[in-house]
């Protein structure tokens, strides 16, 4: 069946069934002209994300199930790098008319299932016609200990989550039409493109335990990313090549796991600064995060990297840019500077 012949009113009604949940903080839920919801007793904090097909998506490509967890969850990471709870969400979906209703229903069951594990309620949103599908995903969540990107001093230590560079891969391994269940090397990576999963619970445990000075989300790629951080806090940072988080699998598809590493994005796990006298502590959540002391910040102003060989070289940041010409990843200095 296609969605022109179902409606709108036929597709609110279902979504209303389908997310009808009820928690003692939503007054009013999916049907009325907003929600009501009662805040807590933290600030509230509140993120949007776009996809759009053709542009951060494939249709052909990214199944509809992942597609509908990945497209809350990347705003659950924007949650996640603050240190703070996911509250509520809300949906925007621009639709084509002739998109057939079981690519939807698997969408939804993708996204409730993302709901689910980030204790989440979709409390509202709108629908529209489109020629391609638009997804637009607001979160609102809470906290009283946030962290910004802002807040690092010289000398601060810096740790990332996970690995980087796998998603990057999977990307590129699903344009060769390779596919989930088909290679065992493969699915690690194509389940990072496909499905990250945001790092919450590591958010806020580093926040309730008040351990990191800054943080900010892999989103657009690490030397991105850590350009944006030194930016904030008016720094600069050395890397160690030697000591990038990088997987088997990566290594196994890439000579050079590296520039994936660095560059890659879409990998949504935390880059956060530590003060010297808490890495006792933090080595302490190694059992159940996976947590790698990658460098440190500096008050050099320009983020530098270190080679096996001990040598120190300016980062080349070469991560996601929106609206940059395609053509010219880098900018054109050698030397990055953040002031």
């Amino acid at each position: 069946m296609r969605l022109e012949s179902l409606g709108e009113r036929e597709l609110i009604s279902a979504l209303r069934k389908e997310f009808s949940e009820s928690r003692k903080d939503v007054i009013l839920g999916i049907g009325d002209d907003t929600a009501v919801v009662r805040p807590g007793k933290g600030a509230l904090l509140l993120t949007k994300d776009l996809l759009l097909e053709g542009f951060h998506f494939i249709r052909s490509l990214h199944p509809p199930y992942f597609l509908g967890r990945k497209s809350l969850n990347v705003n659950l990471s924007d949650i996640a790098a603050m240190g703070c709870v996911p509250k509520f969400a809300l949906l925007g979906l621009g639709l084509p008319a002739d998109l057939d209703t079981a690519w939807l229903r698997e969408y939804f069951s993708g996204f409730k299932s993302a709901t689910k594990e980030g204790k989440v309620i979709l409390v509202g949103g709108d629908l529209s016609e489109s020629k391609k599908v638009f997804i637009s995903v607001t979160v609102i969540g809470e906290g009283k200990n946030i962290i910004q990107r802002k807040g690092a001093r010289a000398g601060h230590l810096l740790y990332v989550s996970g690995y980087l560079g796998d998603s990057k891969q999977g990307l590129l391994l699903l344009k060769q039409g390779i596919k989930p269940g088909k290679n065992r090397k493969a699915d690690p990576l194509l389940r990072a493109f496909l499905d990250p999963l945001p790092q919450v619970s590591l958010g806020q445990t580093l926040s309730r335990q008040k351990l990191v000075s800054s943080m900010i989300d892999v989103s657009d790629g690490l030397s991105v990313d850590l350009f944006h951080l030194c930016q904030e806090s008016r720094l600069g940072a050395e890397i160690d090549l030697e000591k990038l988080p990088i997987s088997p699998e990566l290594r196994y598809f890439q000579k050079n796991p590296r520039s994936f590493a660095l560059h890659g994005g879409e990998d949504y796990q935390l880059l956060f600064t530590v003060p010297p006298e808490n890495k006792g502590a933090l080595s302490r959540l190694q059992k159940k995060y996976m947590l790698t002391l990658i460098g440190k910040m500096t008050g050099r102003h320009d983020i530098l990297v270190i080679d096996q060989r001990g040598k120190r070289k300016p980062l080349e940041i070469k991560g996601y840019e929106h609206f940059r010409d395609k053509r010219r990843t880098a900018p054109r200095r050698k030397k990055i500077r953040i002031l």
